[in-house]
């Protein structure tokens, strides 16, 4: 089975670092012809881009703050000015702070959705509406959360956006599925990533070693690192896929149909 996106122009967001990263590098491995990434170091954009050329896809790179409610139409215009069309795009940029039911307050909460929720969506509807227009088929990959299942107290919003955008997910696809745009989303469970590193370690104060010990115990002896998320977000964005759509994927090991032991 040959996965790869070979010919295609991907908008990923969230990737000058971690999972979205992982995913751009992948998508120029797999045969694509552009890669537009966004986020909001524009120092890593730009090296990130520069690895992307050398892996033989034309890159760019856009700097947007995904609260701004106009980032998303000025990052797909952005691609269409640099690539002249957009094929697939994956959203991978997301907040991951805490805030619980009892505790969030409305400022925390309209952050935690502006970029996790609306953000997206306004992304799905700018590649819906330009793949309509080009009568072109097309996908969306959505990286959404295992948290979507109900979530830890203190993941309460967070869970609540991706829940959300889970939703906008399924119903896009069926929506969209006789004009041939698939919509499929990765439920991904806790991850090993460069924004989960600070927070455990820092934010949360767990320390450096904090790593070591939630890999103990982990059934694989690891947690899932970025470059399998990156693996499972490419089949979903290639041909090899088709006809897949609204599916909602959990990548995880440890939290299992909503339980853990």
């Amino acid at each position: 089975m040959d996965v790869g996106v070979d010919g295609k122009i991907l908008l990923i967001t969230g990737a000058t670092q971690g999972v979205g990263e992982a995913i751009a590098l992948e998508a120029a491995r797999s045969g694509a012809d552009g890669v537009m990434v966004s986020g909001r170091n524009a120092r890593r954009g730009a090296d990130v881009a520069a690895e992307l050329e050398e892996l033989g896809a034309e890159a760019g790179f856009v700097e947007a703050a995904l609260e701004d409610s106009e980032a998303p139409a000025a990052i797909f215009q952005a691609t269409l000015d640099r690539f002249g069309r957009v094929d697939v795009v994956i959203n991978a940029a997301a907040l991951t702070d805490r805030g619980s039911v009892a505790d969030a307050d409305p400022d925390f909460f309209d952050r935690m959705f502006a970029v996790n929720t609306r953000a997206p969506m306004l992304l799905m509807q700018e590649l819906i509406r330009h793949l309509r227009e080009r009568k072109a088929p097309g996908a969306i990959v959505n990286i959404l959360s295992v948290n979507v299942h109900g979530g830890t107290p203190d993941l309460a919003v967070y869970a609540a956006s991706k829940a959300a955008l889970a939703i906008l997910t399924k119903n896009a696809a069926f929506t969209h599925r006789f004009d041939r745009i698939r919509a499929n989303g990765i439920l991904l469970g806790w991850a090993d990533t460069p924004g989960e590193r600070d927070m455990q370690a820092n934010k949360l104060g767990h320390g450096e070693e904090w790593l070591a010990k939630a890999e103990a115990g982990m059934p694989w002896g690891r947690m899932i690192k970025p470059e399998d998320v990156a693996r499972l977000a490419i089949f979903l964005a290639s041909d090899a896929s088709i006809p897949m759509t609204g599916a909602l994927i959990d990548q995880q090991q440890d939290y299992v149909l909503g339980v853990r032991d």
